[in-house]
């Protein structure tokens, strides 16, 4: 028991006393005590933030290298992922558009009448040059009676999409000018031109090409009318009479008021009704394509 105590007392200063720790070897074992050197790289640069660039577009008839020269509208929007509606970050009508854009995703659209085309671009701080492919052609549309032209002013066409066995499905537009080129998709469309204001329409069906204007006269068979009602034959007209234009089924087909109203009719048999100073008078009459006449309804006493 007293050698156990001995040699623990001996164990506890030899601890305790830093000249024989380290003469013993011990200190070196476990390594000095020494400040742990901060882990910190060199001193690097910020990044350099990328600059705006330019992005130069064009626009191209697909299936050729044929370039849309008038009629384009272009937009530059936000390319988003996020199911928000993306802004309009540019606009131009320019054949040819160059663009001031930050670094980031867009997308790009041209539309050329009823067509258009759009593609997803990447900028990145370097200048992007770029086409779109736009499938187009172009509608023009008169009509004519026969070989004489319709005054344009007199004519208006409405221009629809067939839809299965419906040919007039969906409306692409109404009130087409007469000599307007109506730019849309390559496709075939069902046109409708009404030559004045009652029933001298005529149809057709028509194929727009890609890249190719497709210039059509619609053929009516009509003819203007003047409408009287006289005291006799050749006699002047009476003014403020009410006129109505009737199928000879009865069907209404146009009226009017005044001395002597110009109406437009497809060619056919027609009933005329005169109304003036509560008393009413009728006639019969025909219209033959291309043959513009008076017709006139003598006022018979009863």
């Amino acid at each position: 028991m007293t050698r156990g105590l001995m040699f623990g007392a001996a164990l506890t200063a030899l601890l305790a006393a830093p000249g024989r720790a380290q003469e013993g070897g011990f200190h070196n074992r476990i390594g000095p005590n020494l400040p742990t050197p901060s882990v910190t790289g060199p001193d690097l640069p910020p990044p350099v933030p990328q600059a705006d660039a330019t992005l130069s577009l064009k626009a191209v008839f697909a299936g050729s290298d044929r370039p849309l020269r008038s009629g384009l509208a272009w937009r530059i929007y936000e390319d988003r992922t996020d199911g928000v509606k993306p802004n309009i970050v540019a606009r131009s009508e320019a054949a040819e558009p160059s663009f001031t854009l930050a670094p980031g995703a867009y997308i790009a659209t041209v539309t050329y009448g009823f067509a258009s085309a759009s593609k997803r671009l990447a900028m990145a701080g370097v200048p992007v040059s770029d086409g779109l492919k736009v499938n187009a052609g172009a509608l023009k549309l008169s009509g004519a009676i026969g070989d004489t032209k319709i005054v344009p002013a007199q004519v208006a066409f409405a221009v629809f999409v067939p839809i299965g066995t419906n040919s007039e499905g969906r409306l692409v537009r109404s009130g087409v000018k007469a000599g307007e080129l109506l730019r849309l998709p390559e496709g075939t469309y069902h046109v409708v031109s009404t030559y004045g204001e009652s029933n001298a329409i005529q149809r057709a069906d028509l194929k727009v090409e890609n890249g190719k204007v497709t210039d059509a006269t619609l053929s009516h068979h009509a003819a203007t009318v003047t409408l009287k009602l006289v005291a006799a034959a050749g006699a002047e007209a009476f003014a403020g009479t009410a006129f109505s234009v009737l199928t000879p089924g009865g069907d209404t087909i146009r009226e009017a008021i005044g001395a002597f109203p110009q109406v437009i009719l497809a060619e056919g048999d027609y009933v005329l009704i005169a109304r003036h100073d509560g008393q009413v008078y009728t006639r019969e009459f025909k219209v033959e394509s291309g043959m513009d006449r008076d017709i006139e309804v003598v006022a018979k006493a009863s």
